[in-house]
């Protein structure tokens, strides 16, 4: 009913169905609110208007509002959700609602302009090749998998899938009727897959090809690219500009201690064999982050028994359309009704990406900042902490140790996907230390403890902050970008470039990965603004864009300064975001709409040029 409304409104014209009775509820928690609260009656009287409006649509011709304000939009999407939305957004949305569907290009000659070498064809090297084949440069793409996909290739597990709506988790220019509102790993791989295919990117890619090192020359102003192949070929590649594609899940953390010793099987969930067989067998799960919470509902049926080894507990949210699949009638709005599928993902998008910022920041005000860090984040923490309580009710043992004591978000939050109801089964054990090593018949816990196991799966994650490890990227006067980070503290301006690495512009790097919501949309505002810049290359004569190091250090202090602001930065527990001295180093302190404009188009007074050499081709 909340999509409808702005679907009426954008096809008549009409103001009277931004007022009541037409006014939905607010739009609490992360559902869908499809109902918006109404009365039956009403309801009744937006459908027959919808259907009416629709068939005029389709007969007539144009709608009475194809150029909306970013006013309007805004006062549309309040209206909607039940909750004032600000004018940024509205601008934002406007943006939304007039890109283009992107339609394939043909693969662009070298010798047109720069030629760009893309490292990894997951989604971010994907986004960005069709923005840069739609901008008519010249690119290819280095992939050390056989397919396309990146870690959605990789991680095979049983219950992997999409946790976030399948409608937001895709890209704006290539539109999908998915089969559920959650999609699970198997079609979104196929949807990267077609993205590729409808583009013709393939042609472009070098499968089973990993990028090992990479060094910039001053002379020629290029990078050259060594490159393995899985049998231990090597071979070099030149380019004019690097992009590194790789994501921050692509190298594990290492194994638990003493695997060697352990007589049963050992795998870790990003590398899942398609032969393993765990029915009637004791499994021991090590971690209860979004793998483990995704693997033991799936597999809990089969297992004879099934330990989780919990570091800490996480916080949880209810998804009540989690395993709901789209139906005929649902998938025909998406593709038949005007405005439908653009209006439903902007809803989405506020509702899973910028409406969470408020509960992201720290009151200092705020007197109880041991469970929350604002009245919002304590609201949140009510919630779901009711929630876990009604999951677990008649469990005493699972509630002491299945509540967390942090603020909520602290952590990445995750969704309920029968996760509770998994632990509540009789043969389902939850133990309440870490891991510290194998044994030969099951595992060993830090207090010494040992647990027996058939099969151990470790869900320990990913080295996240071991950025582009293990390749090795040299720059200007041989400066190692690893040396230049350390261990764990990488740094970029905009998340995109680093002083003394001419040419050279991350995806997916330091500092932006969404404290909520989509990556696909900060994928898009990277590929847009990189292919801003390599275009600006080519069209003013440019050898060389390398990013001001004041301009880097400024940027650099706001973000360190605005994560002091933030919830991942409070005491009470650790995260993968932050570095051993404490520094966030992964997670972005800004909006989504934020991001958006930063990265809206290159600004080349942030950056040292040079003109391009008189011999380059």
């Amino acid at each position: 009913m909340p999509t409808f409304i702005m679907v009426l409104h954008l096809l008549t014209g009409d103001d009277r169905w931004l007022r009541p009775p037409y006014v939905p509820t607010r739009n609490y928690g992360l559902g869908p609110n499809d109902s918006g609260g109404l009365p039956g009656g009403v309801r009744a009287d937006i459908v027959e208007a919808v259907a009416e409006a629709v068939t005029s649509w389709a007969n007539e011709g144009p709608a009475a509002v194809t150029d909306p304000s970013a006013e309007t939009l805004a006062q549309m999407l309040s209206l909607s959700m039940g909750e004032q939305v600000p004018i940024e957004y509205g601008r934002l949305a406007a943006a939304e609602l007039a890109a283009p569907e992107l339609s394939p290009r043909p693969r662009p000659t070298r010798g047109a302009g720069p030629l760009v070498v893309i490292v990894g064809a997951g989604v971010s090297g994907l986004t960005l090749a069709v923005f840069l084949r739609e901008a008519g440069i010249a690119h290819v793409i280095v992939e050390r998998n056989d397919d396309v996909g990146g870690t959605w290739l990789r991680n095979n597990y049983p219950g992997c899938g999409v946790d976030i709506p399948s409608h937001l988790y895709s890209l704006s220019f290539f539109p999908r009727t998915w089969s559920a509102y959650f999609a699970k790993r198997d079609e979104l791989v196929g949807y990267l897959g077609d993205l590729a295919d409808h583009f013709g990117l393939r042609d472009s890619i070098q499968f089973g090809t990993e990028a090992v090192r990479a060094d910039y020359d001053e002379r020629t102003r290029r990078w050259t690219v060594r490159l393995r192949t899985r049998d231990g070929a090597e071979s070099d590649i030149a380019g004019d500009v690097l992009v590194t594609a790789v994501g921050l899940f692509g190298e594990r953390t290492a194994d638990i201690p003493g695997r060697e010793v352990f007589g049963g099987d050992a795998v870790h969930s990003a590398s899942w064999p398609a032969d393993l067989d765990l029915s009637n067998r004791r499994v021991a799960v090590v971690g209860s982050g979004a793998s483990a919470m995704q693997i033991v509902p799936a597999v809990v049926d089969r297992v004879a028994a099934l330990t989780v080894f919990q570091r800490s507990p996480g916080w949880v949210a209810p998804a009540e359309n989690y395993f709901e699949p789209m139906t005929d009638e649902a998938r025909w709005l998406f593709d038949h009704v005007p405005y439908y599928r653009r209006c439903y993902r902007l809803r989405l998008a506020w509702t899973w990406n910028d409406r969470v910022h408020e509960a992201l920041r720290v009151d200092p005000g705020w007197p109880h900042p041991d469970r929350a860090v604002n009245a919002v984040s304590d609201a949140h923490r009510a919630l779901f902490t009711s929630y876990i309580h009604s999951e677990l009710a008649g469990r005493p043992d699972l509630e002491r140790v299945l509540v967390p004591a942090y603020p909520p978000y602290g952590k990445r939050i995750l969704l309920d996907n029968g996760w509770y109801r998994a632990l509540r089964r009789p043969h389902v054990d939850v133990v309440s230390e870490p891991v510290a090593e194998f044994t030969r018949t099951g595992v060993r816990t830090a207090s010494g403890a040992e647990y027996p196991a058939e099969v151990v799966v470790s869900c320990t994650g990913f080295a996240v902050r071991r950025y582009l490890a293990p390749m090795q990227i040299s720059g200007r006067a041989g400066a190692e970008l690893h040396d230049r980070w350390g261990a764990d503290d990488a740094t970029a301006y905009l998340g995109i470039s680093v002083p003394d690495f001419p040419n050279l512009f991350l995806m997916y790097g330091p500092n932006v990965n969404p404290g909520g919501g989509s990556y696909m949309f900060v994928a898009e505002c990277q590929a847009r603004y990189i292919t801003d810049a390599v275009v600006a290359m080519r069209d003013r004569g440019l050898g060389v864009l390398e990013c001001r190091a004041d301009v880097h250090d400024d940027y650099v202090r706001r973000v360190d300064e605005a994560h002091n602001r933030m919830v991942w930065t409070h005491p009470g527990m650790s995260n993968y975001f932050r570095n051993a001295a404490g520094r966030v180093v992964t997670n972005s302190p800004w909006r989504i709409v934020d991001y958006w404009a930063m990265t809206d188009g290159v600004n080349l007074a942030d950056f040292h040029t040079e003109p391009a050499p008189a011999t380059a081709s």
